[in-house]
């Protein structure tokens, strides 16, 4: 008890350690066996809660919104298949991620688009299995097809490989063709149709026929086929437009009476227990000729819709050609079954293709037919309706179902007794079904009450604002819940209800409907979006377009063909489609077409759309015809063996690669048949041949396939990989170059293994890293290239390469060698960076060249110093000779190994090879040009700045059309200098470069200015002459202008025109501008200018008088007119003079013209009238006595004149003369009564010596003085010496006062055009123009002004305001450029800056200033103005 109470006392804890580590005798241990169940059970639950935990642990991590996505990946791959060619095959795969992934199917890379052709792939997907099914399998499905699955997470790809094995088996391969055909043909083989009809063409009235011959086998009388004809589509019956025909073996489809109805899709079916076959071709029909030129051609496609008791709908389509002119309208006829009578429906032209036809005769059936109008006349008519029977829709219907009676040519009726005295209800459902602005349809339903007898409609109308209603049917009652108004308001705004009657009476109207507005509420299409044309054969082009965004009720489109620059089109469709890419056929090969197209509804035609480019009408890239030659068909080696009824062949050709095509003849029930050649290249073609008897014609569509790749060498290794690199084809068979593949194989003590590949995605470029090798191990690499033909032969294998690390310090080998601009004595080398480096970077390389023949010792360095470029031009080539070169690259170590040697390549220019040309265009625009001739099918123009790809395009703009391709600069600057080269991809290298220098670049902006701003040049400036009657002529010559040329007359920046006092006349021959005006006034001092506008080009010349320059040539002008005046009478033709006879006499003399014999003449001395009598007057010897002024005085009725006055002046008799250029002081010798000789003459006691301007001498017996252009400085006494060696004499001549006054005013009457006015020299400053005389700106704008400068040498320029010179500074902004534009810019101007500005100019022929005002306003200031004029 005691020991219990102790235990009971004790912690439960100790009482655990205790019996735990109980060392006592009495401890026990106890031993559980278990069984070998129980022990697996237990782990097994120990499993599953570990497996819960982990999904739970895994779920919440789902749970967690950053890893609730998870990529994509395949849960079940692909595999690859082999089928037989023929059968169909498919590819499955299971994907899993989160979100669900999106799966694309691929064809050797390239995007599989199942919906555009659903005839050859189906693609499927569901619950995350998704599959690719290829029916109907042939030799191009033999390819690498890849999965790919795509979701936010990323994206994960499977591949998998269809081979498609040829039906050709060796006919001694029994097990082989047991499989094949237990496999391929069951017990019947599906029908073969051969003879196929191509795409026809016909025209309206014509009849056609359509067979094919189909192979049934084997042929059972009792199994037939079904033979069935589509056209679009749609399944054809026979009847009298269509008949059909089939014969056993032959299918025949007859068109009678072709009409653009029967354009189409045309299509044979032939459906057998087997399986079925089907063909197609397109059938165009083309536009009967029309009668009468620009008249619209018929409509198509009349149908008739909604049919009652007395109304129809008739619907058609528009035509493809409106004529001449737009359609203005349609008349729609009718005509009654049985009867030849056609009545037209409307009166007036219907716009829409749609009418609603009243007022027909219930029971009986009609065609209709419907005319298009324009402004020439009227279309034939459209090809007729089906029949339509005016009958109510329930009775047609039960006719249908129960014929009441036996067809008769009559639709019979029977009605039960009515009921009498039961007034109609109210129809119901009353709506507006159609409105135009032609007219309004309305439809309702029958009333419920209506007793057992017809009943009829009245239909009222009420304009929306009114309460009046006004009933439109009076005299006729509808028997149709159809009814259609006409002649409504357009714009105007109806209601509208109907009232049912029959014989008990009108029943009340039913609920009016919603306002309606008549107007058309069916739009025009939009126009369709861009088109594109493609290449498709040689007859035909796939154009494709944009379909219109905005169109209801669309009909279709209709597609437009014309020859490019011809603005000709023709439609290439006469039946509207409604999808948006069409085959255009018919086309002529070698044309250069363009495309257009217009979408139709029942409203109208659309706009046309824009024009495609330009599209040379010829077949696709690759294709092209071999016609083998007679000679060549007895090499054919032909092969026949008979199987089951059927004829297989194998050809063998000994001179040509291997072809894979597809054979059918006469003579063959069916024929797979393989082609071989030897050779080096590869084909894959379709063949066409006729086999009769020995004779066989095969015809070869071919694409050639690529030649192989050269040059396979090793550009770097490591450990576990080795990068190569290879040279590409020299030819890529006219196609693109779409990836390489590559093969390895192993080789240990000089034994090879098999080959194996190496990559299953193509590459792009001309080096692969081949990773996953084993080190210390020798492997040989070959290529092959890949274009949309196929693949190539391989190239030849590399030499033995081993892999392991490169320890070398010099880099590796340049790779990618490839020419452009091979020429005949140049070519360009490019090549790109070596993958090793070695120890440190690569600083340079090397070109060494050899020519072809030569030894391996005759390499030879191109450049001295290494080049840090990729490419080099290298020259110096014989023309003719073929070399080859190759690339060192070096570093700080050393120069590496030369890469593997490119070539043999000719020094040549092949024909057609262009260059690079620089054009500025009118505009100014600076732009490279390269053509190139030998463009195929996919061909690109490849433009690169220092042979490297163009990566900043801002600076240029790239625009290529067909051959040609134009790189324009956007800006040119000294940013763009470098080398520019292009080639053009899929050719022969075709390629050319083109270096920007400086002095290119300085050309080129000078010769961009003249284009964008050019200039008239003159060939004379403008100058005055002064003509008869003081007429006055402004005259310039143009040194170059077209027809087109325009002058504009300025005189003070106002334009004269022709008028009383301005004549003006442009001679375009000699380029002379004439301006006249028949005399100088006051007002006419200032500024004449001729303003020329020739396109863009402008010219300006302009003639400054002013001043005395002005007043002297208008004194001039008013001289010469009075001189004019005075010849009208009688005048002095030589005025007053003398004579000094030898015996000292005096002679006064002059000469006087235009007289008559009542003409008075009178001869005065000092204002004396000297009579005739005066004996001692006629002959004076000069004397003191003798001193006056002699002068005559001519008069009649016409008018009056006197001589200048004669002055004998005292104290000699030295006559003074005058001349045009000069005065002359003389002298008689015989005076001195002895002989003597002259001394100098003096003038103010000074000796006056010889010189250019002042000249004595001795002509004869007078002593004479000449002084050149005198001036006032020349006024004096002059005396003349004369000694004979003992005596002497002296005369002396006061040449001042009024002596000098009447010589200087004879001396400037003589010569006037030198002396009374001087023009200004061509060559001087001036301003030509540009600047205005007043310039208003508001406050806060910029000013900017540009004035027109000329003089040679180019002038000084200055700005000057309120007469005080600017500088340039932040606010003024003043420039001159091109020695020929001053400009002016005024920054925020401000009232401070109003004033007098002029532009001054100045060069060693003188200075000129164009003035201007410049006037600064506020806005408020207007304001205040207009408010007050207000």
């Amino acid at each position: 008890m005691e020991s219990q109470e102790e235990v009971k006392e004790e912690g439960v804890g100790y009482v655990v350690m205790r019996n735990l580590f109980s060392r006592e005798e009495d401890f026990q241990m106890k031993v559980e066996k278990k069984t070998r169940k129980k022990l697996m059970r237990e782990s097994a639950d120990r499993l599953t809660l570990g497996k819960k935990m982990h999904e739970k642990e895994e779920f919440q991590k789902k749970m967690n919104p950053d890893s609730l996505t998870h990529p994509a990946e395949f849960m079940v791959k692909p595999k690859g298949q082999t089928v037989w060619e023929g059968k169909n095959v498919t590819l499955h795969c299971t994907v899993a991620g989160w979100p669900k992934p999106r799966v694309a199917w691929y064809k050797n890379n390239v995007p599989i688009d199942a919906k555009g052709h659903p005839d050859k792939y189906t693609v499927e997907s569901n619950y995350n299995m998704h599959s690719l099914e290829i029916k109907s399998c042939d030799f191009m499905d033999t390819a690498e097809y890849r999965a790919s699955a795509l979701n936010v997470k990323g994206e994960s790809s499977s591949f998998a490989s269809v081979v498609v094995k040829s039906t050709f088996v060796h006919p001694h391969d029994s097990s082989a063709l047991a499989l094949y055909y237990s496999s391929h043909f069951h017990t019947f083989l599906p029908p073969t149709i051969i003879d196929k009809f191509g795409v026809s063409f016909g025209h309206e009235g014509e009849t056609m026929s359509l067979g094919c011959t189909v192979i049934i086998y084997p042929n059972v009388k009792r199994y037939q086929p079904d033979v069935l004809w589509y056209r679009d589509n749609v399944l054809l019956k026979p009847s009298k437009w269509v008949n059909m025909h089939w014969s056993g073996e032959k299918a025949m489809l007859t068109l009678v009476h072709l009409n653009k109805e029967d354009e189409g899709l045309y299509t044979l079916r032939v459906n057998t227990k087997s399986g079925f076959e089907t063909h197609s071709a397109y059938v165009f029909v083309r536009d009967a000729d029309v009668e009468e030129e620009g008249v619209p051609v018929a409509p198509l496609d009349v149908r008739c819709h909604d049919a009652n008791k007395d109304y129809v709908v008739v619907t058609w389509k528009q035509p493809a050609v409106e004529g001449s002119s737009s359609i203005l309208g349609y008349f729609i006829d009718r005509c009654e079954v049985g009867t030849k009578n056609w009545v037209q429906c409307n009166d007036t032209p219907v716009t829409f293709a749609r009418f609603p036809v009243t007022g027909l005769v219930e029971g009986r059936s009609y065609y209709f037919r419907v005319r298009a109008i324009n402004r020439a006349g009227e279309s034939r008519p459209s090809r007729v309706s089906d029949p339509v029977a005016a009958v109510d829709p329930s009775d047609r219907a039960r006719l249908r179902a129960r014929p009441s009676a036996p067809w008769t040519g009559m639709i019979k009726f029977s009605e039960e007794d009515p009921t009498v005295g039961v007034v109609p209800g109210q129809p119901s459902d009353l709506a507006v079904t159609e409105a135009t602005k032609s007219y309004v349809v309305l439809s309702w339903k029958p009333p419920e009450q209506r007793g057992h007898e017809g009943i009829m409609y009245f239909v009222e109308k009420c304009i929306v604002g009114t309460d009046t209603w006004q009933r439109v049917n009076t005299g006729m009652p509808s028997k149709s819940p159809r009814f259609a108004l006409f002649d409504l308001a357009e714009g105007n705004s109806y209601s509208f209800r109907v009232r049912c009657c029959n014989s008990a009476g009108v029943g009340e109207p039913s609920e009016p409907t919603r306002p309606t507005t008549v107007g058309d509420k069916l739009d025009l299409p939009s126009t369709p979006g861009p088109v594109v044309a493609t290449r498709n054969t040689a007859t035909s082009v796939v154009v494709s377009w944009g379909a219109s965004k905005e169109v209801k009720r669309l009909v279709g489109y209709y597609i437009e063909v014309g020859v490019e620059g011809s603005n000709v089109w023709v439609p290439c469709n006469n039946k509207p489609v409604k999808c948006t890419r069409f085959v255009c056929h018919g086309l002529t090969t070698g044309e250069k077409c363009v495309f257009r197209v217009k979408a139709v509804n029942a409203a109208g035609y659309s706009d046309s759309s824009a024009a495609s480019e330009a599209v040379l009408v010829q077949a696709g890239i690759g294709e092209h015809t071999v016609h083998p030659e007679p000679p060549l068909w007895p090499s054919l080696s032909l092969r026949l063996t008979k199987i089951c009824g059927c004829r297989m062949k194998r050809l063998n050709f000994q001179t040509v690669p291997v072809l894979a095509l597809s054979l059918m003849s006469p003579s063959m029930k069916l024929c797979r048949s393989l082609l071989e050649f030897s050779g080096g290249a590869r084909f894959k073609c379709h063949v066409r041949s006729n086999v009769c008897a020995n004779e066989v014609k095969p015809e070869l569509l071919c694409s050639a396939i690529p030649a192989p790749p050269t040059g396979v060498t090793l550009a770097e290794r490591f450990q576990g990989y080795m990068v190569l690199s290879w040279q590409a084809p020299t030819k890529t068979g006219g196609a693109d170059i779409r990836g390489y593949y590559l093969d390895y194989r192993t080789v240990k003590d000089g034994v090879a293994d098999g080959w194996h590949e190496l990559n299953t995605q193509a590459v792009t470029g001309t080096s692969y890293k081949a990773v996953d090798l084993k080190e210390n191990k020798f492997y040989q690499f070959q290529v092959r290239a890949a274009n949309m033909a196929g693949l190539s032969v391989a190239s030849p294998p590399s030499a033995p390469l081993e892999c392991k690390e490169w320890t070398v310090a010099v880099p590796g080998p340049a790779h990618g060698l490839h020419v452009l601009e091979v020429r005949k004595h140049s070519l360009v080398l490019l090549w790109e960076t070596p993958a090793f480096n070695g120890r440190s970077a690569v600083t340079g390389y090397y070109v060494d060249i050899k020519e072809a023949s030569a030894s391996d010792g005759c390499w030879k360095g191109v450049n001295e110093r290494s080049t840090q470029k990729h490419y080099l031009k290298v020259a110096g080539l014989k023309e003719g000779v073929s070399y080859v070169l190759r690339v060192s690259a070096k570093n700080i170590a050393g120069v590496g190994i030369p890469c593997e040697p490119l070539g043999p390549i000719v020094a040549e220019t092949r024909p057609g090879t262009n260059e690079i040309v620089v054009d500025v265009d009118d505009d100014g625009v600076i732009s490279m040009i390269f053509e190139c001739s030998e463009m195929r099918e996919g061909s690109q123009f490849v433009w690169s700045r220092d042979y490297e790809a163009l990566t900043d395009t801002s600076r240029l703009n790239i625009q290529t059309a067909g051959g040609r391709s134009r790189a324009i600069f956007t800006d040119l600057s000294a940013e763009d200098l470098g080398s520019y080269s292009c080639m053009v991809t899929n050719t022969d290298g075709f390629s050319s470069s083109y270096t920007l220098t400086e002095e290119d670049l300085k050309r080129l902006l000078d010769l961009s200015f003249e284009h964008k701003f050019p200039v008239i040049p003159f060939k004379s400036e403008m100058a005055i002459e002064l003509q008869e009657k003081g007429r006055v002529r402004f005259w310039a010559q143009v040194a170059k202008f077209t027809s087109g040329c325009q002058v504009e007359y300025v005189f003070n920046e106002n334009v004269v025109t022709q008028g009383e006092k301005y004549t003006m006349h442009f001679d375009k021959s000699t380029g002379i501008i004439e301006m006249f005006m028949d005399l100088l006034e006051v007002t006419d001092e200032g500024t004449f200018t001729f303003n020329l506008v020739d396109g863009k080009a402008t010219g300006r010349t302009s003639l400054v008088l002013i001043g005395e320059e002005f007043a002297a040539l208008q004194k001039k002008s008013e001289f010469e007119r009075a001189e004019w005046v005075r010849r009208q009478g009688p005048h002095f033709v030589e005025y007053l003079g003398f004579e000094v006879t030898a015996e000292c006499n005096v002679h006064l003399k002059c000469k006087i013209g235009n007289i008559k014999p009542e003409t008075e003449i009178t001869w005065f001395k000092d204002a004396i009238e000297i009579e005739e009598e005066d004996e001692a007057a006629k002959h004076i010897t000069i004397s003191k006595a003798d001193t006056g002024v002699y002068e005559v005085k001519l008069k009649d009725e016409r008018g009056k004149d006197k001589s200048l006055t004669l002055q004998c002046l005292q104290g000699g008799n030295v006559p003074v003369t005058t001349d045009c250029k000069s005065l002359r002081i003389r002298a008689s010798g015989k005076c001195c009564k002895c002989k003597c000789r002259p001394a100098s003459p003096s003038c103010r006691d000074a000796k006056i010596s010889h010189s250019d301007r002042v000249q004595c001498g001795v002509s004869g017996e007078q002593l004479w003085l000449k002084i050149n252009e005198p001036t006032e400085k020349d006024k004096g006494k002059y005396g003349i010496n004369i000694f004979d060696g003992k005596d002497g004499v002296k005369r002396v001549f006061d040449l001042t006062g009024q002596a000098w006054e009447e010589a200087y005013e004879e001396f400037k009457r003589l010569n006037p055009s030198e002396h009374f006015y001087s023009l200004p020299h061509t060559d001087r400053a001036r301003v030509v123009g540009g600047l205005p005389d007043v310039v208003t700106i508001q406050e806060g704008k910029s000013l900017n002004l540009t004035g027109n400068v000329w003089g040679d040498p180019a002038p000084e320029v200055s700005w000057l305001k309120n007469d005080r010179e600017l500088k340039s500074d932040e606010h003024y902004t003043l420039k001159f450029e091109h020695g020929k534009y001053a400009s002016i810019t005024i920054a925020a101007v401000t009232t401070v800056d109003s004033g007098k500005y002029a532009l001054q100019v100045k060069n060693k022929y003188g200075t000129e200033a164009m003035p201007f005002t410049v006037s600064v306003y506020f806005p408020e200031d207007e304001e205040v103005k207009g408010d007050k004029k207000e």
